[in-house]
């Protein structure tokens, strides 16, 4: 994994996003078309999202998926960036 900082950073992003919305992983997953245990193991770092996944999670969570990644702390926390 090239960048496992930014992988820790995204998935509390997205848990917090979904929890701020009063969506379980469940929920989230639904509205993605996504298994459940996909969204389980973004949050727990097990799992890299493609662009794909990226792009039915931002839909899933109405937002761009510039604003889904966009955290100084996912794009700064690997010094080779």
């Amino acid at each position: 994994m090239k960048n496992p900082a930014g992988l820790q950073v995204f998935a509390n992003r997205l848990r917090l996003l979904r929890q701020a919305r009063g969506y379980s992983q469940q929920k989230l997953a639904d509205i993605a078309n996504v298994e459940q245990s996909t969204i389980k193991r973004i949050e727990l770092c097990q799992l890299a999202p493609t662009l794909d996944l990226l792009i039915s999670l931002s839909r899933a969570l109405a937002l761009e998926v510039r604003d889904l990644v966009d955290d100084p702390a996912i794009s700064n926390s690997d010094p080779e960036v």
